[in-house]
């Protein structure tokens, strides 16, 4: 059996797949395989793979992306659409026809009400229940992967923290992970530790947003405005710890780029402190909130099988049954040295997905007083030797999910880099989560999946 074929099986008998991309004359495809990264590149001399799409819905997408960006063409693969190049077609964009009495359609986007990036949604409907729901993405496509091409270390590092800025500091460590594990570098102990409690504020910020924004699509905005008080304290704190609000540029290969001094450590301790004496009260609110209920009980269900088989990550995956998490599988320092728990629920609705935003902010809170209370002393970043070559990978937990990045270095700069965001395959889910639902719960719905444009369209 050829690699390829190999590998191809080992996808059908259970692994995950983390992400498939090209370059110039070559495929590459990466596997998540009883707990272990398996990555492999074909040559395409003739620009043809066997598509992985014809067989695993999962991989459809990300295929039309990489014969969009590097013309190499999935042999097999039934969807011929360009996807990131909107200059293609020389017509409209063929939307998946839907067949049946008294059916219409509802255009919505690409330009949205507000501060949003844009994506085009095409319902289908029966009245008020969507049959169908065809997202287009791709509008922001900024063709990351080439300004990678070519760029020093520090400045790609710097590229890969805006891929989406929501998770600036998921992206930079995983680019971090990729560089060190390319040259074979090992960051101080406590830079470790201080890039885990950026990770864990980037969380916690983004999970009070994002609860606080569900329950105001459900038509209760007194959610939303407590929950944004809290996570501008979150952001005020992670100021006072890094000086940057989001700690864009924080994190960097070799280690991180400041220290965290006495004033942020008590910052932070008064950040936890607030937060848990807070944050319970706003839990029964939401509980006990009847009409709240109502919209997102039973709403957007995602079916575990589908979670299974796309590998959907972080909430999305886990509030429907999926119990993984980067941090502990394959697992990353210094989550190793940490007690914390990945909580998994089974039914797959809105209010699961609250609910697991719900208790990752408690394992944060958790989280943080730990590393606080062990942050070793020392320095925090080493120096990379400058000119080898190499390749590394890394699979990293951002708050929506597991973010891969695959990286080759050349005479110390970056030949080639490939990001993959967790939107990739959870995009797709919430157009089967949102079927036979009223249109007026899509915003519910699409907020509580909360993917990025950005991240994905790259």
């Amino acid at each position: 059996m050829n690699p390829w074929d190999e590998f191809v099986s080992r996808l059908a008998a259970g692994a995950t797949l983390l992400s498939l991309w090209g370059e110039p004359e070559r495929v590459h495809l990466a596997l998540l395989d009883g707990g272990a990264i398996r990555h492999l590149a074909r040559d395409c001399p003739d620009h043809r793979y066997p598509s992985l799409g014809a067989r695993f819905a999962q991989a459809i997408r990300l295929e039309r992306s990489a014969r969009d960006l590097y013309g190499l063409d999935p042999v097999g693969l039934a969807d011929r659409r360009p996807w990131l190049d909107h200059g293609a077609a020389p017509h409209a964009y063929p939307f998946l026809p839907v067949e049946g009495e008294a059916l219409h359609q509802i255009p919505v986007g690409p330009v949205h009400a507000g501060i949003i990036e844009p994506g085009h949604f095409r319902f289908t409907c029966d009245g008020e229940t969507v049959v169908r729901l065809e997202a287009r993405l791709g509008y922001v496509h900024r063709g990351v992967e080439r300004l990678m091409a070519g760029a020093a270390l520090a400045a790609a590092a710097k590229l890969a923290g805006r891929i989406s800025g929501d998770s600036t500091v998921a992206y930079a460590l995983a680019f971090a992970q990729a560089v060190e594990a390319a040259l074979g570098v090992s960051p101080p102990p406590r830079a470790i530790w201080l890039r885990a409690i950026m990770a864990e504020l980037e969380r916690l910020a983004n999970h009070l947003g994002d609860i606080g924004a569900i329950c105001n699509d459900g038509g209760f905005s007194l959610m939303l405005s407590h929950c944004a008080i809290l996570r501008e304290r979150v952001l005020r704190a992670a100021d006072a710890c890094f000086g940057h609000r989001l700690m864009m540029d924080r994190v960097v290969p070799g280690g991180v780029a400041v220290d965290l001094a006495s004033k942020g450590i008590s910052a932070l301790g008064a950040l936890i402190a607030e937060l848990h004496a807070r944050f319970p009260a706003l839990v029964t609110l939401y509980d006990l909130t009847a009409s709240l209920q109502d919209r997102t009980n039973g709403t957007g269900i995602l079916h575990a099988d589908l979670a299974r088989r796309f590998g959907a990550g972080g909430v999305i995956g886990r509030a429907s049954g999926r119990d993984f998490d980067a941090r502990r599988s394959p697992g990353y320092a210094p989550y190793d040295a940490l007690a914390f728990t990945v909580p998994v629920l089974g039914e797959g609705d809105v209010n699961a997905r609250i609910w697991i935003r719900i208790k990752e902010v408690e394992q944060s809170l958790g989280l943080l007083r730990q590393l606080l209370a062990s942050l070793p002393p020392g320095a925090i970043a080493t120096d990379l030797p400058s000119g080898p070559a190499g390749e590394g990978m890394a699979l990293v937990e951002g708050f929506r999910g597991d973010i891969f990045l695959w990286l080759a270095i050349a005479d110390g700069r970056v030949r080639h880099c490939h990001a993959r965001d967790p939107s990739w395959l959870q995009w797709p889910l919430l157009e089967a989560a949102i079927e036979g639902n009223i249109i007026a719960d899509f915003p519910l719905c699409n907020k509580s999946f909360n993917c990025s444009y950005a991240g994905h369209d790259l």
